[in-house]
């Protein structure tokens, strides 16, 4: 693995092909310059995901990442350089985060550069000290040519997973997620998360991008390297349309479920003079047509009148729109039981029967940071974003709710469902996915395509079905490959009416989780140290 890059031949190089001269200028800007283009790299990464889906431009991003690495020149150089990259990268893929400031500009206006520039500032730092990590290991063990790109790549990797975890964690827009829209055959690659998960799909993704800077090196075999990134495509996906074509489950029989889209504005949402308007469209969408084949209809997050258990006449009005042996099952907001003085508020989600009884319910546990409460209140003394003075508390976590008539399933609010390790109780594997989501905070924007696609690869993931309903947003019935049996577009209004596909029995990564993408980290490591070993004795032998 010591290999020669193309900085190391700077200088003595003779005629150079086209990547070789680029790998050299690369390797060798700097100042402004450098970071410029590592910014620019970065925002071209990110056309890579949702909604444009460009995800051969990662063949340009990470190799020109890989080439401007080669130039650093210690760790300050190294980790200017990956925040660079990470900053263009997540400004790009995260700036709708500031549409939900405009829904109440009035109070947030001051946010709006914290929310642009200053969220996506402060991921970049993953980024940073990725590259700080993998130049340290690449100067002290001497890492040339495969062995720079594996150090780069590992490092990469493991930054994705620790900002998945970190604090309260945000793994939104992993380079795995370049594979969960509309570029062709993207399915198929989509696949391979039911074996190792999204961060095992960033894993692959990213090293078999990297993997073509070596067209950039002097010395060595160029294109086997090359040939391994293609294999690290074309087997992953060969199997999984391989999969997509044998696998065509039945639906449940008798279940069919639907969802409600009203597309209510956010900024009337609230707004208490519109209230029985909003609850009138939800119920007119309902209640149209046949409903008596139902087993259930859902809504969207947030949609059902606030406070729902403590009010009998709200309840018997959901009552009303529920099929005669099925149930509303909706997102309202709760609060502690009467007679007691409402102390706490729940982002909830509730099955209300035709009798007008809540037959089930479920607290959102991953609360939305500054959008659903304010950490370190204390000192930080501001108003969360979502209408409401007392922050929202959290419930237990995930789990099963079982209802007469409907398979048991796995209520997720929102947010919920960009954490792949926490969609399903494991104890009580349920048979479908639940998600609730209101997407209108962030208009016509990139955010609410994103929360689509990642939404659908947790269907993938755990082998079930989703069933994901938004306010204003993408509503869709995924089966458990992944495939969309209905959807309803951003701004539409409607419903759809959809069979419930059969849950696949637990696919390797609901039973066992990440551990494939840290056993694929170790190999990664095996792999550095025997190149190490390799290159030591064929020096001591000439």
């Amino acid at each position: 693995m010591a290999d020669t890059s193309a900085l190391e031949l700077r200088g003595s190089a003779g005629p150079a092909l086209p990547l070789q001269r680029c790998a050299l200028w690369l390797a060798g800007l700097v100042g402004w310059r450098r970071y410029l283009i590592a910014f620019l790299m970065g925002a071209l990464a990110a056309a890579s995901l949702p909604p444009l889906d460009l995800t051969p431009v990662l063949l340009i991003s990470f190799p020109c990442l890989v080439w401007l690495a080669d130039g650093s020149t210690g760790m300050r150089s190294a980790f200017a350089l990956g925040w660079s990259f990470g900053f263009g990268f997540f400004l790009a893929g995260l700036y709708w985060i500031a549409a939900a400031l405009f829904v109440d500009i009035g109070s947030f206006w001051w946010l709006v550069p914290f929310a642009v520039v200053g969220f996506p500032a402060c991921l970049a730092i993953f980024i940073g000290l990725a590259l700080v990590v993998s130049n340290a290991v690449y100067r002290l063990f001497r890492l040339g040519g495969t062995g720079r790109v594996l150090a780069l790549v590992f490092c990469w990797a493991l930054a994705e997973w620790l900002r998945g975890h970190i604090l309260s964690g945000f793994p939104w827009n992993l380079i795995g997620y370049a594979w969960s829209g509309a570029f062709p055959g993207a399915l198929a690659m989509l696949q391979s998360t039911a074996l190792v998960g999204i961060y095992g799909l960033s894993l692959i993704t990213a090293l078999a991008a990297a993997l073509c800077a070596r067209l950039g090196d002097f010395s060595g075999n160029r294109w086997a390297p090359v040939l391994v990134a293609v294999l690290l495509i074309a087997l992953p996906a060969g199997w999984g349309a391989t999969r997509l074509v044998a696998g065509h489950p039945a639906d449940v029989p008798g279940v069919t479920v639907r969802l409600v889209q009203p597309s209510i504005p956010e900024e009337i949402k609230n707004d208490p003079a519109q209230m029985l308007a909003n609850f009138r469209r939800l119920f007119a969408l309902s209640t149209a047509g046949e409903t008596a084949s139902l087993s259930a209809i859902l809504w969207p997050e947030d949609a059902g009148p606030p406070f729902i258990d403590r009010d009998g006449s709200a309840r018997n009005a959901l009552a009303e729109a529920a099929p005669s042996d099925g149930y509303v099952i909706t997102g309202t907001v709760r609060t502690d039981p009467a007679p007691a003085a409402p102390v706490h508020v729940w982002n909830s989600l509730v099955a209300v029967d035709h009798a007008g009884e809540v037959r089930a319910a479920y607290d959102k546990a991953h609360l939305v940071p500054f959008g659903e409460y304010v950490p370190l209140r204390e000192i930080l003394p501001m108003q969360k974003i979502t209408p409401g003075g007392i922050d929202f508390s959290a419930g237990a976590g995930p789990r099963t709710i079982a209802l007469p008539g409907l398979p048991p399933f796995s209520p997720l609010i929102c947010y919920e469902v960009i954490f792949p390790e926490a969609v399903i109780d494991p104890a009580h594997r349920p048979a479908w996915l639940l998600n609730v989501t209101n997407d209108a905070w962030y208009g016509v924007t990139s955010g609410p395509f994103q929360h689509l696609a990642i939404a659908r690869t947790r269907a993938v993931e755990q082998g079930l079905p989703l069933a994901r309903i938004a306010n204003n947003g993408i509503s869709a019935m995924f089966d458990p490959y992944g495939r969309v049996l209905g959807r309803m577009d951003l701004n539409a209004v409607g419903v759809l009416d959809e069979k419930l596909p059969e849950a696949l029995p637990p696919t390797p990564y609901s039973r066992f989780g990440d551990t494939p993408f840290f056993i694929a980290l170790l190999l990664i490591v095996v792999a550095l140290i025997v190149g190490q070993l390799v290159v030591a004795t064929t020096t001591r032998k000439s």
